[in-house]
């Protein structure tokens, strides 16, 4: 009887550790974001672009309530159907293979609800160059406050 003890323990035990061992690169990989470092834009870098040949800029998108960079298109925000609506028919008409910026600003990354469905719409989309301006703050603190170009300018 003490050998079939033995035996559940050594089994429960394994089994704890196997989950412990895996549930960690699980839940990562159902958080991991939609895009990859090589995809975030630098405000910096978006800026100098904006100061380029209108046929080398990329498209910007504003898919939040942030505020508008200058030449930016405006859909609205996107965790809303009537803003994912705007972006789409916007994105239809835009070549595959154009450099597409999307921002929100309205809060830091992790609380925001408009860059995740924004910029899954992209690769669904099969954009080969989509790009999210990193505003890991907001619009005013990484854009406004380093004065970098608004709409209104």
């Amino acid at each position: 009887m003490k050998i079939r003890s033995f035996a559940g323990l050594a089994l429960a035990v394994s089994l704890c550790l196997a989950l412990w061992v895996a549930l960690p690169g699980h839940l990562a990989a159902q958080n991991k974001e939609p895009w990859t470092g090589a995809q975030l834009m630098q405000p910096s870098e978006l800026a100098t672009a904006l100061q380029g040949r209108a046929v080398a800029r990329p498209v910007v998108i504003d898919v939040g309530p942030a505020g508008q960079i200058k030449g930016a298109l405006v859909a609205g925000p996107a965790h809303e159907a009537d803003g994912m609506e705007t972006l789409r028919k916007l994105l239809d008409s835009i070549p595959r293979d154009r450099e597409v910026v999307i921002y929100c600003g309205c809060c830091p990354f992790a609380k925001c609800p408009n860059v995740r469905p924004a910029f899954k719409t992209l690769l669904n989309m099969g954009f080969k160059r989509p790009r999210l301006l990193n505003l890991s703050h907001n619009l005013k603190a990484d854009w406004i406050d380093k004065g970098y170009p608004l709409a209104d300018q």
